[in-house]
Formats: C-alpha cells, structure tokens, sequence
C-alpha cells in the first residue's frame, strides 16, 4: 500500500477519534498533513523512524527555527506517533527532550488587591467628564478581575448575555468553540445593572447591542475594541507605577483574570471549558469581604476588595 495514503489515513482516523472526544483540533489537519506530505516525498517505506521525524521537525518556520520551536512541533507530533505505534508497533516514538524541554507558559503578574483598587479608581478619572467612558473602563476591568473574564470575552458580551436577574453571564462560541455561563456574585450584579443604567442615558441599546461599547465620535454606540482596552490599561497602568511581579515586559490586562481562579457550572445546553471538572462553583465579590462558594470543595482562596463607588 501507498506509504502517503497509509500515513494519511492513520492521521484521519486520528483525529477522527480525537474529535468523538470533544477536541476541536482545527489547525493539527495541517500539521499533520504537512508531516504526511515530507514523509512522502522522502519515498520512506516501513516504520516511521526518529530521524525522519526530527528532519521534519527542524523543517517547521523555513528552517529557521529555534530549539523551543522545535520541541513545540515534536510535542505535537508525538501525540499522534504515540498513537500510531498501537497499530504498527515497529514505531520509533522520539524522546520529549530531542531538542531541550519545550518552552512553558511565561509567569503571569498576580495583581494585588490593592492594585485592583487603585486602577478601578483611576479608571473613574478618565475622560471626558461627564462621558460614559470612565464608567465603561471601570467595569469593564472590575468584571474581567472579578470573574476571570478574557478581555475578548468580555467585550464581546451582548446585552442578552448579561442577565442580571438570574445573576448569569453566557460567554458564546470562546476558547475551544465552547460556550459557558457564569455565576455572578450580588455586588457584581449591582455594578454591571449601574453601568447598564449609565449607558442607556447616553444611547439606546437592544438584546443584541454590545454590552460595552465606545463612546466618542463615531464610536459611540459602537463595540468597544480590543486594541482600545489595552491602550487605555496600558496608560492607567503606566500611571500607577506598579513594580511588575510577572515575567513579561510589565503587566498586562490579560492578567486580571489570573485573580479568579472561579470553578464552572454545569448548566444544560452548555459545556464548561474541556478538562475542568464542574465540581463547585465558586465567585469572587465586587466588593470587600471574601469570595462565596456554592458548595464545599479544596480551592483556596484570598479575600478581595474589589470596590466601586
């Protein structure tokens, strides 16, 4: 049988398998087929061997590759060669660390207490005066802190999203292709119904309006971007002259979510994010005090003074 074709089919039902599992897998078609395709055109008969694995690998960026891209590409090809070995057992399976350990998450800025503070305060001297802008940004970093939102995330909420009600908030179509709902705790509620208060004096909003949105010029009414949202962090930021804990540059607004560490409902009709077991539910509040939980559980938590006045 044709080496390409075989290889191929083996990567088909592969991923095939993968996705029953509920993993979406949208670019590893390509990498994988891209894999298929060099051990083709090497005219390779016979088991996969480590050499033509690491050959290809080194391929990955033109050739111009470090070492840390390197182990990412043999990362996730070794998945799939972990699989293959099953059926044909003379598989070679290359060593993780070919070319050194690959390269780990770098170490986010944990922002204190005290910093959430000082920059929902600065968020409120924004302008211009008398605008909704202030307001916007205030909530708009007081949610990502006290839900663990992803700024995409939250600017991407519509109106019907936030259900203030039910205390709900329904985060469609994010990471993985997942959606979710998250609980809200009361003082999170009382500041998102102030903003939503504050908004419709300034212009008029439907189920499907943005929940923030713009508010100058032309932007007004508008969805609030996501370049903006980092701009107008990195300003306020810069302005408080905090000492950077992280490992990046300095801190980032992605980081806000890092102070959340909440658990995932179940709800029926959405999943929770893969791989995080909906065991309790927990909530940070807006305010002073410690956060609640739903039920008992082994997460540790700090208290919080999220305030906002």
């Amino acid at each position: 049988m044709n080496a390409r074709v075989s290889l191929q089919r083996r990567i088909d039902d592969y991923l095939a398998e993968r996705r029953r599992l509920g993993f979406q897998l949208r670019a590893r078609d390509t990498f994988l087929a891209g894999f298929a395709r060099f051990v083709a055109s090497r005219h390779h008969r016979g088991p996969l061997k480590v050499e033509l694995m690491t050959q290809w690998v080194r391929q990955g960026k033109g050739g111009q590759g470090s070492p840390g891209t390197w182990a990412r590409r043999l990362a996730k090809l070794r998945h799939f060669i972990g699989y293959l070995k099953q059926f044909e057992p003379q598989t070679e399976i290359p060593e993780a660390s070919i070319f050194g350990p690959e390269p780990g998450r770098v170490a986010p800025h944990i922002y204190r207490e005290e910093e959430i503070v000082e920059l929902l305060a600065a968020a409120r001297t924004l302008g211009p005066r008398a605008s909704l802008r202030p307001a916007t940004y205030e909530t708009l970093f007081g949610l990502m802190a006290s839900t663990g939102l992803r700024v995409s995330e939250a600017i991407h909420l519509h109106d019907a999203d936030v259900d203030l009600k039910q205390a709900m908030l329904t985060v469609r179509q994010t990471k993985f292709a997942k959606s979710r709902q998250l609980p809200l705790h009361p003082s999170t509620v009382e500041a998102l119904a102030r903003y939503r208060r504050q908004r419709a004096r300034h212009v008029p909003t439907t189920a499907d309006s943005p929940f923030f949105i713009g508010s100058r010029g032309r932007r007004l009414g508008q969805p609030l971007g996501e370049r903006q949202a980092h701009r107008v962090f990195n300003a306020l930021r810069d302005s408080l002259s905090w000492v950077n804990r992280g490992a990046h540059e300095a801190p980032r607004l992605h980081e806000l979510r890092h102070n959340s560490d909440f658990g995932i409902i179940a709800i029926p009709g959405l999943r929770g994010t893969p791989r995080t077991a909906p065991r309790c539910t927990y909530f940070r509040s807006w305010e002073a005090g410690h956060p609640r939980r739903w039920c008992s559980g082994t997460r540790t938590w700090r208290p919080n003074i999220y305030t906002s006045t």
